[in-house]
Formats: structure tokens, sequence, C-alpha cells
């Protein structure tokens, strides 16, 4: 816990220090691709006073000057597996990016998904020694959070207060300057596992960077995706990704909740690939260009060619109908839907007072998804692109880079979290936990 207090404030003062330089990577280590953005702050890009996202995003303070990606190597899951090959991937996306920027980058900040998220709601409540809450007051109060015992070989990634109350006025996201006699906190933490971080944290290092900061994938996907009111009144963001597909739930623009289901996309093209008996990159091009899971009368009369280079003619004359395609995407969909809507029943979801679900990521891109979606999650369910960016590509605007991008916002505007208060880091005893779902559902 010592360490992981002390090297989170060594990335948060190394943020500052390539803020102050003025530019800084962000790096998006996916199951399928790596992206990597290069973002120059103009000074307006300080940290900001009252570290909120959103109402921000259009004049935060930076512009994307380069923008590269490549194809994923050596990470499954989210997970890195194969560091060499992984680091390799990074370089070639950071080479390319600092090419198009023509800048040099030291600093990269990066998410990634995977590693098991668990996510815990901590409280704690501190009579105040004067009458005006200051820094102090709220690294009391913080430290006064009982931290569950979350097990060996985990990492608390974020650990991010939510929601002060002073008194008996709650839901205030910044209690600083205010009077009153006792401050309470709600306080969203969120763990995983430690070998993920630890091998992200080596392939960084190991491509002569230095890690300015981490976070994880569903949480800037939410960042990007949510429009300001679901971030305000309670919204799921679905990030569909290859490896992955990451669940976060946000409420007064803070996320309360984040898990994630070990299947995405690429599971359904290998699906593909058996059901066809053909590779997986022509799974992946038939996919991509005649995939659905809403099937129609047209569907049976529609026949896609599948071609192959094997030499057997006939073999690579096959066709197919859309209809056939669609039968064998759709079970594998569903199933990824019916965990998304587990993890959310367990989180409470139905009880907040608005249940807006936002599609994202390059899965989201499937046709139908968003009527097969709000079927089997039973909400009213969008598509969500990321929020605009000053300088963004065009070809870096669609649902693949929510992540990208709220990991942009994410380096302009951090929200507080833990580590920016000086807290006495012994003070942390151990309790059962309560999850996140039933601590919101009493203080919201």
């Amino acid at each position: 816990m010592t360490d992981l207090y002390q090297s989170q404030r060594a990335m948060r003062q190394m943020r500052q220090h390539a803020l102050q330089r003025g530019v800084i990577a962000i790096l998006d280590v996916g199951t399928s691709k790596i992206a990597c953005l290069v973002l120059r702050f103009d000074g307006t890009g300080r940290l900001s006073d009252d570290g909120s996202i959103g109402a921000l995003a259009g004049q935060s303070g930076f512009r994307v000057v380069g923008a590269a990606t490549t194809r994923s190597r050596g990470v499954r899951f989210g997970e890195v597996t194969a560091m060499q090959e992984t680091e390799r991937a990074i370089r070639t996306a950071l080479q390319a990016a600092q090419k198009m920027a023509e800048v040099r980058v030291d600093h990269v900040i990066a998410c990634f998904s995977g590693a098991n998220p668990r996510s815990y709601g901590l409280d704690a409540e501190v009579e105040l020694e004067g009458n005006v809450v200051t820094e102090n007051e709220v690294a009391r109060v913080l430290s006064a959070c009982e931290v569950p015992e979350y097990g060996a070989g985990r990492e608390v990634l974020h650990a991010q207060p939510v929601n002060f109350a002073l008194d008996h006025r709650s839901g205030l996201s910044d209690p600083r300057g205010q009077m009153g006699q006792a401050l309470a906190v709600d306080m969203h933490m969120l763990t995983v596992d430690a070998d993920a971080i630890q091998n992200l944290v080596r392939c960084v290092k190991r491509c002569d960077l230095e890690l300015a900061g981490i976070a994880n994938s569903a949480y800037v996907s939410g960042v990007s995706a949510l429009v300001e009111d679901e971030q305000e009144l309670g919204a799921a963001c679905i990030d569909l990704g290859g490896g992955t597909t990451s669940i976060s739930i946000f409420m007064k623009k803070h996320m309360i909740f984040a898990d994630c289901v070990r299947m995405g996309g690429e599971h359904v093209t290998q699906d593909i690939s058996m059901g066809l008996g053909v590779p997986m990159a022509t799974a992946e091009r038939i996919k991509t260009f005649y995939g659905g899971v809403h099937a129609t009368g047209m569907d049976d009369r529609e026949m896609i060619e599948m071609g192959g280079d094997t030499g057997d003619y006939e073999h690579d004359r096959r066709r197919v109908s859309r209809a056939e395609l669609i039968g064998i995407m759709r079970p594998r969909v569903e199933e990824i839907l019916e965990e998304v809507r587990l993890r959310l029943e367990v989180a409470g979801f139905g009880y907040l007072p608005s249940q807006q679900i936002v599609l994202t990521g390059g899965g989201s891109q499937t046709p139908g998804l968003d009527g097969l979606a709000s079927r089997i999650l039973g909400q009213q369910v969008r598509l969500g692109r990321p929020l605009r960016v000053h300088g963004l590509p065009q070809s870096a605007t669609g649902p693949g880079f929510a992540s990208s991008v709220g990991l942009s916002l994410f380096a302009a505007h951090p929200q507080d979290e833990w580590w920016d208060f000086d807290i006495a880091v012994d003070s942390y005893p151990a309790r059962s936990f309560k999850r996140a779902v039933k601590w919101f559902r009493d203080n919201w």
C-alpha cells in the first residue's frame, strides 16, 4: 500500500513536470490495437482547480499534434503477456506519433483494461478541528476511511473521493473553504491485479519512457463517451474492445463502479473463423464489412464472397449468406451482453435515478447492436463517440478511440485522488468491505 501510494504521487509530480514542458504522450494498450496520441499543452493546460471534467473538454488547454495506431501484439484480455512483442508495438506507435508531431516525447500516460477490476465504497467522518474545511481536514477524513482487505497480489489503481458532506449538506464536490462542524466523505476505490500493472510499467520503461500516470480504460472511456448530464445523473459506459468488454458506472461526475468481461470483438472473429473455416484475417474482414446481429429476410439472399488464397479453387470461391454470418455472430454478442447485464445487476445499477447506457469501443460499431443491447439490458441505450478534442485527426474520432481521448482529458484535468493529499500512510486499518453498490444505494 505504501509503495503504491508513493509511486502514484511520484507519477503525479512527473505529470506536472511534463505539463510544464508542454508535451506528453497518451498510450492506450489494447488487445487488438495500440493507440498513441501526442498532446501539446499551450500554457492553459495547467491542472484544473475544480478537478472537474466534461465542461472543460472543449477548452481543455491542449491539442493533439500526433496520432498513430498499430496492431497490438503480446496482449491478451487487455493484459501484457509477451513483453518483447508489446514493447515493439508500443515503440512502433510512439515513433509514428512522434514523427507526425515532430517532437520527442519522454513522458507517457497509459491506460489498460482487464486485470480483474474490483470496486469498493469507503466512507468516513471526522469532527473538524477549526470551523473551516482546509486541505488538511480533507486529508484527515480520507485517511479515516477504512481500507478493506483486498488481498495479496492486488493494487489500488484509483481512489477518488466522490462525495463530501458537511454537517447535513451532502453532494459537495469540494468542501474546501466552507464552514461546518463535521466532514464526511464517500470514496470509490478500484483495485486490479498487481502483475498487470507491473508488466505494463516494465514495458513502458523498456521503451525508454517515463510513466506519468496510469488509468483504467473503463474509467477513461466513460470520461470521453458520456455527456455531462449522463455523468451527473447516472449512466453506464460499456466499452466493447477486442479482448475485453469494460464497464464503468458514473454518478455525480465520478466513476462509482468498474468491472470487466473477459470477452470482446476478437472472440466474435474467432467464432467466424471456426464456423466458416477461414483464417482470422479473413474472418475479421468479413465481420467488419458484412457483420451484424439482426437478420432480415433479405440477408438470406445476400451472399458474401469469402475469398482466400489456398490454391484450392473450389474452396476459395465459397460463398456464405449474410444470415449465416449473423447466425454465428449473434450468440457470442448475446453472451457478452448477458455478462454485462449480470455485472450491472451486481452493481445495483437499477437503483440509480437515471439508467442510461452508452456503448462505445470498436465493437460498438456492429450494425443492430444498440437494439439488441437495449433488449438484453432493458434500458435506454445509445451509441457513444468520444468528445471532440482539438487537433484530433478524423481517423481517431470513432468509438474505438473513446479510451484514448478520455485518457487525454484525464491527463489535462485529473480528478482528485487519494494520493493528492498528504495522508499519514500508516493509518490504514482493514475491515470487510462493503461493495460499491450498497454504498451508493445508501448514500445518494
